[in-house]
C-alpha cells in the first residue's frame, strides 16, 4: 500500500444510509392524519344528518308511488286522487311550521306550494283540481287518466323538489330528533283499500 494520503489507492467506496422507513411517520403527518379524520367524520355526520332530515320525504315518496299505482283502475282512481292531496298536505305540515301551513286552503296553498318549489304549477295549472278533488268525490270520478297521472306527477315533483327556504315566513328550524308526521301505510291497508 502507498503511504501518500492523496494516493488513489486510499479511497473507500461511499456509504449509501439505509433507506428511510415508511412507519412510524414524522410528527407531522400525524396531524394530517388526525384532520383528515375528523374532516371525514363531520362528512358522514353531515350526510346522515341531511339524510335523516329527508326522510318524511322518503316516506311520502313511498306512499306516493302506491297511490300512483292505483291510478289506473278507474275504479279507485278517485280514492287515490284524494289520498294524493291528503299526502301533499300531510307532507307540508312535516316540512313546515303546523301554525302555518295547516289552516291554507284554495289560493293560500297553491300560492304557497309554487312558492316553496322552482316548478310552479298549482295555482296556474291542473294544482287546482286537487282542491275540487279532495272536497268533491263526484269531481274526482270525472277525471280520466292521463289528467290523473299529470296531477300525481305534480304531486311527485313537489314532494322531491320543495324547498325549505330560512328566509321564508313558512320555514322554521326542524330538531333533529323530530319525528316524521308522513304515517306510511302498512301492506295490509295498501292491499285491501281501493
Amino acid at each position: 500500500m502507498n503511504a501518500d494520503p492523496t494516493s488513489l489507492d486510499r479511497l473507500h467506496d461511499i456509504v449509501a444510509p439505509p433507506p428511510v422507513r415508511l412507519w412510524p411517520p414524522a410528527p407531522a403527518w400525524y396531524w394530517v392524519f388526525g384532520c383528515l379524520l375528523v374532516l371525514v367524520l363531520v362528512l358522514v355526520l353531515a350526510l346522515f344528518l341531511r339524510w335523516q332530515w329527508n326522510r318524511y320525504r322518503r316516506e311520502a315518496l313511498t306512499i306516493w308511488r302506491d297511490e300512483f299505482r292505483r291510478l289506473d283502475d278507474p275504479n279507485c282512481r278517485g280514492s287515490a286522487l284524494v289520498r294524493l292531496a291528503e299526502l301533499l298536505k300531510r307532507t307540508a305540515l312535516s316540512a313546515f311550521p303546523r301554525e302555518q301551513v295547516a289552516g291554507l286552503t284554495g289560493t293560500a296553498w297553491f300560492t304557497f306550494l309554487d312558492q316553496t318549489t322552482p316548478k310552479a304549477a298549482f295555482d296556474s295549472g291542473d294544482g287546482k283540481l286537487l282542491e275540487e278533488v279532495a272536497y268533491d268525490s263526484r269531481a274526482a270520478a270525472t277525471i280520466n287518466a292521463g289528467r290523473a297521472h299529470r296531477l300525481a306527477s305534480l304531486v311527485h315533483h313537489w314532494i322531491r323538489h320543495h324547498r325549505i327556504d330560512l328566509d321564508s315566513p313558512y320555514s322554521r328550524p326542524r330538531k333533529g330528533n323530530e319525528e316524521s308526521k308522513t304515517r306510511t301505510s302498512t301492506k295490509d291497508e295498501v292491499e285491501t283499500a281501493c
